[in-house]
């Protein structure tokens, strides 16, 4: 907790001021795009958006097409299939017409990630985009983030606190202390009692990840609540 995390999130996406360094973007800076332009490559899902929102769920997609959008042209075809596709990709359809605010919290993030979808940007930022989810809504959630990585080519740069799941699903981990990179490369080596340790000042248990014989992380053994 406050590594920087969210701060590096909002550096990329340009919300953060006053910071030291570059961002690029394919070797173009992210100062040389306009904000619009800047949103046709990076989409951002953050921790709890729309909480007080009064559109619909539909409407809150549909705002995710602006940057595509041109002058005195609305909203057309494309933007609606974009959207109807985002719907059925994370399961929201049969929120599509409820009022933000009355959405869980768990509701809220798949109408969040939906909107990002159709937004149809190239890079994706999530801020622990499955805080407020249950297990099987969360498993739901990141087989959409493999989904689009894998057949979209849609990059994928997600903050989280779960070792597991950023040692089951990343390609790369970037792990922060104190504002400093801590450590950078594979799962595989991520995964390691020796680097952990470093990280978080404790000893880990590791066991062997039944289907893909990773190392996953067990809970520490402890007296009972």
């Amino acid at each position: 907790n406050g590594a920087g995390k969210t701060s590096l999130l909002r550096c990329i996406n340009r919300v953060a001021r006053g910071w030291r360094g570059a961002v690029n973007i394919n070797g173009v800076s992210i100062a040389a795009f306009t904000q619009r332009e800047l949103a046709r490559h990076v989409a951002y899902v953050p921790q709890a958006g729309g909480r007080h929102s009064p559109f619909t769920v539909r409407e809150t997609i549909l705002m995710a097409r602006y940057p595509h959008l041109t002058p005195f042209v609305s909203v057309n075809y494309r933007d609606l299939r974009f959207v109807e596709d985002a719907l059925a990709l994370t399961g929201t359809g049969s929120l599509a017409d409820r009022a933000m605010h009355t959405l869980s919290g768990g509701e809220r993030q798949k109408v969040m990630l939906a909107a990002a979808l159709a937004q149809n940007a190239r890079i994706l930022l999530l801020d622990e985009p499955t805080t407020f989810l249950d297990p099987r809504h969360r498993d739901v959630f990141r087989r959409v983030l493999r989904t689009i990585n894998r057949e979209k080519g849609i990059t994928v740069i997600e903050v989280t606190h779960d070792l597991n799941c950023a040692a089951l699903d990343s390609h790369r981990i970037l792990a922060l202390r104190n504002g400093e990179i801590a450590f950078c490369g594979p799962p595989g080596q991520f995964m390691d009692n020796e680097v952990l340790s470093r990280l978080y000042e404790r000893s880990f248990l590791f066991t062997e990840h039944p289907v893909t014989g990773q190392p996953m992380i067990l809970p520490e053994e402890g007296d009972r609540i």
